[in-house]
């Protein structure tokens, strides 16, 4: 029972003991315990604006980000519309080229073609007389066997010759 009805005197100790420990309490442990609860509050709150801070610039930096991507997919679209250019032209010239070359080998060609044709022209008129005057020196041989053939058509021809 005495701990349900507690005497006067142990209520005054007891008052006593909890006065002294509030005071040492109030004395030296609550303003460290206020003191690091301030340095912790002061910790969280850099950190967070720390966060806010690096949440910020990591939106900055997705933003240039996405403008420097957009930036190269532009210069290398440019690029690769200067490279159809060069290639549309490179085949352009290389056609053109082609063309020339085809069309000064065909004139060539023809050029040699008339200049063999003229050859064989020559060669073959020149064949052509040769082969006349054999025939026709067999011809004479065969009909001018006899002597008085000979002087018979030695006198036509100066008939027909006329002498001026």
């Amino acid at each position: 029972m005495q701990l349900i009805n507690p005497g006067i005197g142990l209520i005054f100790w007891m008052t006593v003991a909890f006065l002294i420990v509030l005071f040492i309490l109030g004395k030296f442990a609550w303003p460290a315990i206020l003191k690091g609860l301030k340095e912790r509050e002061q910790s969280i709150r850099e950190a967070l604006d720390s966060a806010k801070e690096a949440q910020e610039q990591m939106r900055q930096l997705k933003v240039d980000n996405d403008k420097l991507l957009k930036e190269a997919m532009e210069e290398r679209d440019a690029i690769l519309a200067e490279a159809r250019k060069m290639k549309d032209k490179i085949i352009g010239d290389a056609k053109g080229k082609a063309t020339d070359e085809a069309s000064a080998i065909v004139e060539s060609a023809k050029e040699k073609i008339n200049t063999e044709k003229l050859t064989a022209l020559r060669e073959i008129k020149s064949t052509v007389a040769e082969y006349s005057i054999e025939i026709a020196e067999k011809i004479l041989r065969e009909e001018l066997k006899d002597k008085a053939k000979q002087k018979q058509y030695i006198e036509k021809l100066l008939k027909e010759t006329s002498l001026n």
